[in-house]
């Protein structure tokens, strides 16, 4: 009988009584089909703890190592279990749409998973679903491995061709957290690809600028994100004045390096050593033209960069955190991050903090509809390529805090969604309001990168 290596990966700034709760109920799935399980039974809660669990299965002995993606984590484990040599199947879940905080975000998780996956050229099965929905030809499937992801590349672009864009300056501040694949990048091919020119900056230089920030300068940010926020007197003071702080040290450095965009290391350590969201002050920097950024991903800038200058307005980088099959939609979800200008009319942008580290200042609303465009510069594969999709945003309620929107994409998301983990896509998507795809195939010949349509 098939021994498989179990790892339930979950981090604790995330609604743990609920995963505990999917993880009762995969597990009872798992063995109702007689699956012969050994490694942990409860949630593994950060790299060490996975590491030595890893470590113990492969010691133990199994035939395929299957990883339950409770809630978002890093890829560092996935990248573990890739090196084993092991068969390797995912099985991630989504969340209601509550209109709450996202209390797993799995799907995210699942994403970088096979972007790190594509890049190690590693074979895998994975499923998502719920365990109480999930059918039992497509668990049995993830248990033999017969549902592998796949690989999907792009393909030379075809017709007219726009002048090459004009080289990019990007500030990366800080660097990409570990298990980030998705941020990485090297700075020679990216020179190649489209002379843009990256400026590495110690996070710490963000702080101090943003400690010598005039009091005057804060007031006049707190006027601002008053003028466009109900609730701001309900945050904490102390926090909000930090966190707009940054905004003015953004303004700054941009003005003394003459950047286009900025790549941030947001997390942790905008919460842990500084103590303030860098999220609402990037929702300004976007607003007034200036792109970041979060998790110090350059090409995630990029990307923001190459759309905003075919939309010629304001662009939000995204993940992609729920995916729909029955109701053919998905959800996209960033903090609270998004430019006010894609705020839904019909709704009230809000001052929040943020979902898990509890700080403010984050811009909550829900995201108008109207036509979008999503891209990517992709590194998947290992191979660059823009990866490229229409969809429309609908009106619907906030899905989740923060600020997200529910998008129908145009084709079905059953359909779509095996393309989009065959990809290996970043978790990261620029997204602009319009139909772009035109002159971003124009842009893609420009730079002689492959397309990878999704739509």
């Amino acid at each position: 009988m098939t021994r498989i290596g179990l790892l339930p990966l979950a981090r604790p700034t995330f609604d743990m009584p609920y995963a505990e709760e999917k993880l009762a109920a995969m597990l009872a799935r798992l063995d109702a089909r007689g699956a012969t399980l050994v490694g942990s039974r409860v949630p593994i809660l950060d790299a060490d703890a996975a590491a030595a669990a890893l470590a113990e299965i492969v010691e133990t002995g199994c035939d395929r190592l299957l990883i339950l993606q409770l809630t978002f984590t890093d890829a560092g484990t996935v990248a573990a279990a890739a090196a084993t040599g092991l068969p390797l199947s995912i099985w991630a879940v989504p969340e209601p749409r509550s209109g709450g905080r996202l209390r797993l975000n799995a799907f995210c998780g699942l994403n970088l998973a096979s972007h790190a996956l594509s890049l190690r050229g590693t074979a895998f099965a994975w499923a998502y679903g719920d365990p109480d929905g999930l059918p039992d030809d497509a668990l049995d499937a993830l248990l033999d491995g017969t549902r592998l992801a796949g690989r999907l590349d792009g393909v030379p672009p075809a017709g007219p061709s726009d002048a090459p864009p004009r080289p990019f300056r990007i500030a990366r501040i800080g660097a990409h957290p570990d298990g980030f694949d998705t941020c990485a990048y090297d700075p020679a091919r990216l020179r190649a690809l489209t002379g843009t020119e990256v400026d590495e900056i110690p996070l710490e230089t963000l702080f101090d600028t943003a400690g010598r920030v005039s009091g005057a300068e804060t007031a006049g940010l707190r006027d601002r994100a008053g003028r466009e926020l109900a609730g701001l007197d309900d945050v904490d003071a102390g926090q909000l004045d930090r966190s707009l702080r940054l905004k003015a040290a953004l303004s700054r450095l941009r003005e003394e390096g003459g950047y286009d965009a900025f790549a941030i290391r947001c997390w942790p350590e905008c919460f842990t050593e500084y103590g303030g969201a860098v999220c609402g002050p990037v929702a300004m920097m976007a607003e007034d033209g200036t792109p970041c950024a979060c998790e110090a991903d350059v090409y995630g800038a990029l990307s923001q960069l190459v759309l905003g200058e075919a939309a010629q307005a304001p662009v939000f980088l995204t993940d992609l955190v729920d995916m729909d099959a029955e109701d053919d939609s998905a959800v996209i979800w960033h903090c609270g991050q998004a430019p006010l200008s894609m705020r839904d009319p019909d709704a009230p942008a809000r001052a929040a903090i943020h979902s898990n580290r509890r700080m403010p200042l984050l811009y909550q609303f829900p995201l108008r509809p109207g036509r979008v465009t999503l891209m990517r510069v992709s590194q998947s594969h290992n191979e660059p390529k823009m990866i490229l999709a229409g969809a429309e945003m609908l009106a619907r309620p906030l899905a989740f805090s923060g600020t997200s929107g529910v998008l129908r994409f145009d084709r079905p998301v059953a359909s779509l969604l095996p393309d989009l983990i065959a990809a290996g896509a970043e978790h990261h998507m620029a997204l602009a309001y319009s139909d772009h795809q035109p002159a971003l195939r124009r842009r893609a010949a420009a730079l002689g990168l492959p397309l990878l349509e999704l739509t």
